[in-house]
């Protein structure tokens, strides 16, 4: 596309109304006050920036973290607006900055494309600030003004002549909001990443002046496919360069790009407007419904299922999958729980179109490529055909029914899933402790024998092939693959409890693997936590303490005078009941971590990293990450 930097000013600004509300409900606005709620901020800014190149205005854009924790983000767009506004009386930048809902996406000629909050952003972020320092490069000028909470503290002045063009905003989040003011650079990064590649050819550079070595400068000349090229970075292809096409139809850009790997895992991601739509939406319903269609068309055409066979499914289609899709659309309508959830219905249709015309193109220019895609879907239907008869084995006629659950749980007495908990504990000996240490009432027990499957190298059927994966689902009461229901869990919460070595990392890694892999959902409920027993034990006496690293243990020792013993935990066997009790599973006490999804992508490569074939990315991840070894956060 190509911008216009002379027709962006003040008329194209809309108000809509008043922004008081925003600092006494920033949870309306951002989320939460918490670290998803103070990098929203970034991104807001970022959006802005990214608003200018998609419209062809800005091909470079600077995101600084300071010493400070303050952040600034720079383009060189077309620059906000700074002449008086019609009805305002004020300098458009003004009525940007302090009024909810003002901007160029309202209707105006100001954006025909846009993402972030519509108009929200800027204004939410100044309202959230102890300060904001905004310069604006345009028209020949610098433009300079600062705000404090929300609030102009000087009038926009004229520092000086320029012939660049852009817009510069730093920022410094209120503490008195912010439950803490630390940005995490690797968020920052990820984000950045991601719209790097959704915007082939924009420069994106990153510097963080609280540590060497972060800085990064993300510039992806072949945008999605440099996208699908990262996804599938460790894996072994079928298609040695990903499939992309882009169209436009009805004032609609669908870009794709695809590629099959020996996997077995899909990982489809879809954009609207640059933002993720974790939900899917209408365009990903299109890209699903055109590749099925596109696929058994020529199958069948080629003789390669015959015209009595069944089609193969769209899960069967998709196994080893990588693709991204994203479109521009106009008016996006968002829906779902999480408003990522594109619902304009006609997108299905030209996403749907568009994919089976191009893909359709490929299939024939490439028959050998086509071949292979369509041997993996065939194989992939077998082993499906085989999990349904294995799925069989987990499933449970009534929650009630008590005899159909593994032999080895230990259940509760509770039927409210929201109120039982189930703890997954490594080795009998463990587990023993653990049915003797626990409240019955509310939490129930299931001891695993050794390690679980590696489920990143194994299909659906081998999976449930496994005994000791079949007692978990059984347990859990969900079902799994295309059977699986969330509302049927039987356990709110769900504790990886092992010992703490290497054999326990592994076995917590081996079944967050699984997790992440068939049960998704539980993780993104919120349902999945990882205990923590303590490593140390301080005893004098009756009195004890308990530590969960040796620093902290040493720090006790020396504000003490008196002499205790050390007792190492070397697994959870060697604590009696009572002990595992107090320390590990007693609510009161307990120090336990939620297990989130907040990057798929960036989860998709550790887990492939981690659980797959491929040694060197492996190796390199422990080599980095060994110093967190005492304090693993999977």
């Amino acid at each position: 596309m190509t911008g216009k930097k002379d027709d962006y000013n003040a008329s194209n600004i809309q108000v809509l109304k008043g922004l008081q509300a925003v600092r006494k409900r920033p949870g309306m606005y951002i989320g939460s006050t918490g670290p998803k709620g103070l990098h929203h901020l970034v991104f807001e800014i970022v959006d802005n920036s990214i608003d200018e190149a998609v419209g062809g205005d800005c091909d470079e854009i600077k995101v600084k973290v300071h010493r400070d924790n303050s952040i600034s983000v720079s383009d060189n767009g077309r620059g906000i607006p700074v002449d008086i506004h019609p009805s305002m009386g004020i300098p458009a930048i003004e009525v940007i900055l302090t009024t909810l809902h003002s901007g160029g996406k309202f209707g105006g000629s100001g954006y025909t494309i846009s993402g972030g909050l519509h108009g929200v952003g800027l204004s939410v972020v100044n309202a959230l600030s102890n300060r904001m320092e905004v310069t604006v490069k345009k028209d020949g000028y610098i433009y300079r003004q600062d705000y404090e909470k929300g609030k102009p503290v000087n009038e926009l002045s004229v520092c000086g002549p320029t012939e660049e063009t852009g817009t510069d905003i730093h920022f410094f989040p209120d503490d008195d909001i912010f439950e803490e003011i630390v940005f995490d650079s690797e968020i920052i990064i990820q984000r950045l990443r991601e719209l790097s590649f959704l915007n082939r050819g924009l420069k994106i550079s990153f510097f963080d002046e609280r540590e060497e070595g972060k800085n990064k400068e993300l510039h992806y000349s072949e945008g999605l496919i440099d996208f699908v090229f990262y996804i599938n970075k460790n894996k072994e292809t079928i298609n040695e360069k990903p499939i992309f096409f882009e169209s436009k139809k009805e004032d609609v850009i669908v870009q794709v790009a695809l590629q099959y790997n020996n996997g077995y895992s899909e990982n489809l991601y879809s954009f609207a407007n640059n933002i993720r739509t974790q939900e899917g939406g209408t365009h990903e319903t299109g890209f699903k419904n055109g590749l099925t269609r596109v696929i058994n068309d020529y199958a069948k055409k080629n003789g390669i299922l015959k015209e009595n066979d069944s089609n193969l499914s769209g899960e069967d289609i998709r196994e080893g999958l990588a693709a991204i899709i994203s479109v521009l659309v106009k008016e996006p309508q968002f829906e779902g729980q999480t408003k990522t959830k594109l619902g304009n219905t006609y997108i299905r249709g030209i996403v749907e179109s568009a994919l089976h015309e191009n893909m359709d193109n490929f299939l024939n220019e490439n028959p050998g490529i086509a071949r292979k895609i369509l041997d993996k879907a065939i194989s992939a239907r077998r082993a499906r055909e085989a999990a349904r008869k294995a799925r069989e084995l987990t499933r449970r006629k009534n929650a009630l029914e008590s005899t159909s659950l593994p032999g080895k749980l230990a259940d509760c007495s509770s039927k409210d899933p929201a109120l039982s908990e189930l703890f997954i504990v490594e080795g009998d000996s463990a587990g023993g402790s653990a049915k003797q240490g626990r409240d019955r009432n509310y939490q129930a027990i299931l001891p695993l024998r050794g390690k679980i499957l590696n489920v990143e190298k194994a299909r659906l059927d081998k999976v449930l092939s496994s005994e000791e994966i079949r007692n978990l689902i059984t347990a859990m009461g969900t079902g799994i693959g295309e059977d699986f229901d969330l509302n049927k869990a039987r356990y709110h919460k769900l504790f990886i409890m092992t010992d703490a070595d290497v054999d326990g990392s592994h076995i917590r890694v081996l079944l967050l693997t699984f997790f992440y892999r068939y049960m998704r959902e539980l993780i993104e409920a919120g349902y999945v936590y990882i205990a923590q027993p303590p490593l140390y034990g301080l005893k004098r006496g009756k009195d004890i303490h308990y530590f969960h690293n040796e620093d902290k243990m040493n720090e006790f020792i020396k504000k003490s005078e008196k002499k205790w013993s050390i007792q190492r935990y070397k697994g959870l066997g060697e604590m009696d009941p009572e002990q595992l009790w107090e320390t590990t599973m007693s609510a009161e006490n307990r120090t336990i971590v939620q297990v989130t999804v907040e990057d798929a992508i960036k989860a998709d490569e550790i887990f492939s990293d981690l659980m797959g074939d491929n040694v060197e990315p492996r190796r390199e991840f422990i080599q980095a990450n060994a110093r967190y070894a005492n304090n693993l956060d999977v």
